[in-house]
């Protein structure tokens, strides 16, 4: 599992990004529960998540309307498949709008230029 904390910060609210090799919805589901056993994610306000497996895409909003797909998007960019990546927000109390699409895919740019190292 590789974990990149405080990536993005916007008036208040806090991003981090995770992501790791991933078959199956099963293996997200366990995914999600060992990144949950951090009690700073478990405490966060969505934990959106999307991964390209042999059956198909798999995707989470966790509540953040339309972000899985955003994910999603990218991985068939990147043609990245068996490969979770989860986008954490911690809600800073003011709405982002239409940024918060911007800075899933921040995120997610961030942690694919480190998987490539």
């Amino acid at each position: 599992m590789r974990i990149l904390e405080n990536i993005i910060s916007d008036r208040g609210s806090k991003y981090a990004v995770s992501g790791g090799p991933c078959q199956s919805e099963d293996d997200a589901r366990v995914f999600l529960k060992n990144l949950t056993r951090i009690k700073k994610f478990a405490k966060a306000t969505h934990n959106t998540w999307g991964l390209i497996t042999d059956a198909g895409p798999i995707k989470n909003d966790d509540g953040e309307s339309g972000a899985g797909m955003v994910i999603l998007r990218m991985l068939e960019r990147e043609a990245l498949h068996n490969h979770i990546i989860v986008v954490t927000r911690w809600y800073g109390g003011k709405h982002l709008g239409g940024d918060r699409f911007r800075h899933v895919q921040e995120a997610v740019r961030i942690y694919l230029a480190d998987l490539q190292g």
